[in-house]
């Protein structure tokens, strides 16, 4: 066998393989693994071969983000990134800051503010109007499920208290009935028709500075969870397509089409026509999205019984389901049919069982396929549908991140799902019992993509070192998984789901190499110690993508 080009050696690998095999040493030869061992690696040592010392550190296969928007946020990144503050004062001071820098932008931009800060976790066009008075501004809360604008934003939109609220939003009031200044949901587009459009090279540059960041996070490949017109951005297929064709592309993308909740079956050839264009290089764009309900602190989550009124008693809101489940129930089995991916949001039992239940009708009309349909988020799952998982093969795809309590959590979810329901969120431990597949991601821009955060909180289910927003305890401990199984279900899970695992996802012979050096070994200490693991080093097909 020729000498190698790359040797890793010194260390502890993960392969994350079917049994979990370990090795201190990797050899590659021209952008694939060609030897996983021990000393017998040496032998593949040349005068030209780049050795990598793990001196004690982890290797892992490349994390794969199962569901994530990393063109928005980019775009955050370039834009007004509120996520860089933790308070009404700190979010003042970014956006004063943005404002001076930007003195000719149309608009105000950005996002990433956090429910909690604000009394409700509704913020007012009034904290906006004195520092953003000359253009409108629409920013983005940090899970893109709502946005705050100012008064100027609401007067070009002709909001005002006569306007009723859309069939799938909500426009918050003041007692007087004027709006108060955050657009749920569907309320969010009466505002944001109006934005100029980011344009190819705005796309481009957005694009390119989500990869840099996700490849510091270790990251190597993606589900794309929103592709087409949402919220404040463009399409960012063409950006993916430009990049693939460039080279500039260095990742492995799924990209998942837009369901317009506004429209019917007549959309599907548009799907079909839009997935053959969007297929080069290192993207395809082979999932449909289908966004099923909101999310529980705004109460659009589609539950099976009302949200208490945070007193004990039962509301008259039990939240909303997007599309309606007898258009659900025809479209699913007919883009499973024509070979799509399924990829579904779902934070409610009542989405999660209705999103199960097109699955389940796709596989009675059609028989089992190797789609791979996932359901995303998974934040309140009633124990029935546990086991549903395993049975249709559907995969659970975990944002572990958020399986800790935090504020957003224990002001404004707990108090209105009550304490039945809040014992059943986020069950990756009963999910992984049953037998059904995990896959893992982090929903950039609206919480980190560091997988090794999530995956501390998922085997502690408190949040990692760095990252508590107060002093919680645990949350739902018995929900916990093992380390080893988090580490698989952002890698091996995930490019299952990504129909990548012949190429990718383990370390194994015969495979890219896309790989991960982590500084520490997260195994060789104690669980609480596994979030102080960084991210040194990431390789896509043995070229190295980022360096600490």
């Amino acid at each position: 066998m020729p000498y190698a080009d790359l040797v890793f050696s010194g260390g502890r690998v993960f392969t994350a393989d079917t049994v979990r095999s370990t090795a201190s040493a990797v050899a590659v030869k021209d952008g694939r693994i060609v030897a996983v061992g021990h000393e017998d690696v040496r032998e593949l040592i040349g005068a030209h071969t780049d050795i990598v010392n793990l001196a004690g550190r982890l290797l892992v296969p490349g994390f794969q983000d199962a569901h994530v928007h990393p063109v928005w946020g980019g775009l955050d990144l370039l834009r007004c990134n509120l996520a860089e503050g933790s308070g009404r004062t700190e979010y003042r001071t970014l956006i004063a800051e943005h404002m001076q820098a930007n003195p000719d932008a149309e608009w105000l931009l950005g996002g990433g503010w956090n429910m909690s800060v604000f009394p409700g976790g509704t913020p007012l066009a009034s904290d906006l109007d004195d520092i953003v008075a000359d253009r409108p501004a629409f920013l983005t809360n940090r899970d893109g499920h709502g946005a705050w604008v100012n008064s100027l934003a609401l007067q070009l939109a002709g909001i005002d208290k006569h306007t009723p609220d859309p069939a799938d939003g909500r426009i918050e009031r003041l007692a007087d009935g004027t709006p108060s200044g955050t657009l749920h949901e569907g309320a969010m587009t009466l505002v944001n028709r109006l934005l100029p459009p980011v344009g190819e090279a705005g796309m481009r540059d957005a694009l390119l500075t989500g990869q840099r960041y996700l490849h510091a996070n270790g990251i190597t490949a993606w589900q794309d969870a929103i592709v087409g017109s949402y919220g404040d951005a463009d399409d960012p297929a063409p950006a993916y397509l430009a990049a693939a064709r460039s080279g500039e592309l260095t990742a492995r993308v799924v990209g998942a089409l837009w369901w317009d909740r506004s429209r019917g079956l007549e959309q599907i050839d548009e799907l079909v026509a839009k997935r053959a264009a969007a297929h080069f290089g290192r993207f395809a764009a082979t999932s449909v999205k289908v966004m099923q309900d909101g999310v529980a602190e705004n109460f659009t989550a589609s539950m099976l019984e009302p949200y208490s009124d945070g007193h004990g008693h039962p509301s008259d809101n039990s939240g909303i389901s997007f599309v309606p489940p007898e258009i659900l129930n025809e479209a699913v089995p007919l883009l499973d049919e024509l070979g799509f991916q399924l990829h579904f949001h779902a934070i409610g039992d009542r989405a999660v069982r209705e999103c199960l239940d097109a699955v389940s009708e796709a596989v009675e009309r059609n028989g089992q396929s190797d789609n791979r349909h996932h359901i995303a988020h998974l934040q309140v799952v009633h124990p029935d549908d546990i086991p549903r998982f395993r049975a249709l093969g559907v995969v659970a795809n975990m944002q572990a991140l958020w399986a800790t309590l935090e504020p957003q959590m224990v002001e404004l979810t707990l108090p209105f799902l009550g304490p039945v329901r809040s014992a059943w969120q986020y069950p990756f431990g009963d999910l992984l019992r049953s037998g059904a597949v995990l896959a893992a991601g982090s929903d950039w821009s609206v919480s980190t993509p560091n997988p090794l955060a999530a995956i501390h909180t998922a085997v502690n289910r408190h949040a990692a070192p760095g990252y508590e927003e107060g002093d919680y305890e645990a949350f739902l401990p018995e929900q916990a998984i093992d380390l080893g199984s988090a580490l698989t279900a952002y890698t091996a899970g995930s490019a299952w789901v990504n129909h990548l695992e012949k190429e990718s996802g383990t370390i194994e012979v015969g495979k890219f190499a896309d790989l991960t050096v982590l500084s520490r070994d997260p195994f060789a200490g104690p669980p609480e110690e596994i979030g102080l693991a960084t991210v040194e080093q990431t390789f896509v097909e043995g070229e190295r993508v980022f360096h600490h």
